[in-house]
């Protein structure tokens, strides 16, 4: 009985059927599901990108090779607008020239202008934060149409600087933004008045350079001046290549205060006749969009050339950590 029940109970262990297993197969969820809220926190960017810088570009790249006026379907015209800016404008040459005197005067005098600001609130004085605001606002505020409004009646005949120059000196200054002489130089004090987005970043630039290497100078018996072109300079040349390269791009750009103050003419005798006016100038005001066009991807060019010039040689005076 007893060795019956055991090879009853073995052959039920032994001969009894395997357990049936449920075979369950697992996909992993592909790259796009993976990433899909991410791609929904950045629709809103890639419609802003699409829509209104990638899209236009395009179309504009189309319109420079057409005659397109804003009122008539655009005819290919092939490269006839970019043979006429090359050949035969004028303005093209004028407001150019213009340009580039604005860039080249107001691009060093800002950033030196704003490099001294930021030595002065490196020293550590107090409430730096409220001295950092308060330069900071002209660079908020110096693109807008009320700045450039208040910066004409500062400059008019009988405006702000006059006033002073007469209680002051007993002058009688001329009207600067009417005269050809001086107009473009009010422009220029306006830009380098800009100064608070190149400072902020100036400081952030300064307060990064180790104290010992001052210390350290300093025991040497190195004098202020050397120590600011041998130590404080040289690390601070990415900072300074930065800044050069954005703001030069943010001049060549600039629009409304030659607009405003001039009343969308770039007078007097087209001294204040930035590209970017002319080129206003050209799509609506005498609608002839395909060409405007054509002298927008120009500008694209020159910047383009003038930032790849400035990468090139940053590597002559440009000075990392390494």
């Amino acid at each position: 009985m007893g060795t019956n029940s055991k090879s009853v109970a073995g052959d039920l262990v032994v001969g009894a059927p395997a357990p049936l297993r449920v075979e369950t197969t697992y996909k992993a969820p592909s790259a796009f599901a993976r990433n899909a809220p991410g791609y929904l926190f950045l629709l809103p960017w890639f419609i802003g990108f699409f829509g209104l810088t990638l899209g236009p570009a395009i179309a504009s790249l189309y319109l420079s090779f057409t005659d397109y006026n804003l009122l008539q379907s655009p005819n290919l015209v092939g490269i006839e607008n970019y043979v006429r800016i090359a050949t035969a404008d004028d303005k093209f040459l004028s407001s150019m020239k213009v340009t580039l005197f604005y860039v080249v005067c107001s691009v060093p005098l800002k950033l030196a202008f704003a490099l001294l600001v930021a030595l002065l609130l490196n020293r550590g004085i107090k409430g730096l934060p409220v001295y950092r605001a308060i330069f900071y606002l002209p660079s908020l505020l110096g693109s807008s149409v009320a700045i450039a409004v208040l910066w004409r009646q500062i400059f008019d005949a009988d405006g702000i600087v006059n006033t002073l120059l007469w209680y002051a000196f007993g002058i009688n200054g001329p009207s600067w933004i009417s005269n050809p002489d001086y107009s473009l130089y009010t422009l220029v004090i306006l830009a380098i008045w800009q100064f608070g987005s190149p400072m902020i970043i100036f400081l952030a630039g300064l307060r990064q350079i180790p104290t010992d290497l001052y210390e350290a100078a300093s025991l040497d018996g190195a004098s202020k001046t050397r120590i600011f072109f041998k130590i404080t300079l040289p690390l601070l040349t990415p900072v300074i290549f930065f800044n050069a390269v954005v703001q030069t791009i943010d001049a060549f750009k600039a629009f409304t205060p030659a607009y405003v103050i001039s009343s969308g003419t770039g007078g007097p005798i087209d001294s204040t006749l930035f590209y970017t006016l002319y080129l206003y100038q050209e799509a609506f005001g005498y609608f002839r969009m395909g060409y405007a066009s054509a002298l927008a991807w120009v500008l694209v060019v020159i910047i383009a050339i003038f930032t790849a010039f400035s990468f090139l040689s940053a590597r002559y005076w440009v000075h990392y950590d390494d």
